[in-house]
């Protein structure tokens, strides 16, 4: 055989075999950073992106960060599954703040399904599970940016005081009860008094009411997941936004809990934190580290 063809099968044999195809994971996202920090993740990670942004949540950021940037009404459920079908998504993640109070416009037809009651967890799983008859599943965003759940102790220079480690403790049993129920994760507390608690309003919402009932300020606001919390969706949620607001509403200590917390770029939310002279603990069992 001559050389010159010998060599032509051989390169031939020992060519390396293509990359393959980026695997597609499907963003399903509503408003804030942790749908841009999971989409950065992910795709360094090797993922293609594949994001369908709830109309006036999404941010347009995601456009430049995923493989495709498809933005669908927050009541138009069958074009996300046919989105996410089309773009080759089977697994899905869902990431982002959707406005809870719009189930009671566009989404009120979610309503009339047939489940026992309409809480948060009770409409999420409902919707779960439309798409897991078009044979999709959900995952949690957080296996994929196990990063962003915050550690124990206390994040800020500032240590709780002995009075603030007590409405923490007192705090944390009635945020937990009040997730038990399924009604919100929050509770803003002042010499073991509860101030607010939250629910279909927010956080953002509870903490200007807290602040509005306290003129004194010098309270603490508490917020941990629920007893029974599925972390593929509803995960509690700090940051920069929570911090202003703390302040503005004269709060001086964030409790989250521990291992099952969102911090949204930390390192600038406890810098903040610093510069306010506040406090934020992460603690388990509603005990300060």
């Amino acid at each position: 055989m001559p050389l010159l063809e010998t060599t032509r099968r051989l390169g031939r044999l020992r060519r390396p075999a293509p990359p393959p195809a980026a695997r597609t994971i499907g963003l399903l996202a509503g408003s804030g950073r942790f749908p841009i920090l999971f989409a950065e993740a992910a795709r360094r990670q090797g993922y293609a992106v594949a994001c369908v942004g709830i109309q006036y949540e999404a941010s347009e950021e995601l456009r430049d960060l995923c493989a495709t940037f498809d933005v669908v009404g927050v009541a138009k459920m069958g074009r996300m599954i046919r989105t996410f079908r089309r773009r080759g998504a089977a697994e899905i993640v869902m990431a982002g703040k959707v406005t809870k109070n719009v189930i009671y416009t566009p989404m009120r037809w979610l309503h009339r399904r047939n489940r026992a009651d309409n809480r948060d967890d009770s409409l999420l799983l409902s919707v779960i599970a439309e798409f897991e008859r078009d044979g999709m599943t959900f995952t949690s965003a957080l296996d994929y940016a196990p990063e962003l759940l915050v550690k124990e102790g206390v994040l800020t220079r500032r240590q709780p005081t002995p009075s603030e480690r007590a409405d923490i403790q007192f705090g944390w049993l009635m945020a937990k009860e009040m997730g038990r129920l399924d009604v919100g994760q929050s509770v803003a507390v002042k010499e073991k008094a509860t101030l607010a608690i939250e629910a279909i309003e927010g956080t953002d919402r509870c903490i200007e009411r807290a602040g509005g009932l306290c003129k004194a300020g010098g309270w603490t606001l508490v917020k941990v997941a629920k007893p029974q919390q599925d972390m593929r969706f509803d995960v509690p949620t700090v940051g920069l936004v929570t911090i202003e607001n703390l302040r503005k509403a004269g709060a001086r200590v964030l409790a989250i809990e521990a291992d099952r917390t969102i911090v949204v770029d930390q390192p600038d939310v406890v810098a903040l934190a610093d510069r306010y002279g506040m406090t934020i603990v992460a603690v388990r069992d509603g005990y300060a580290a």
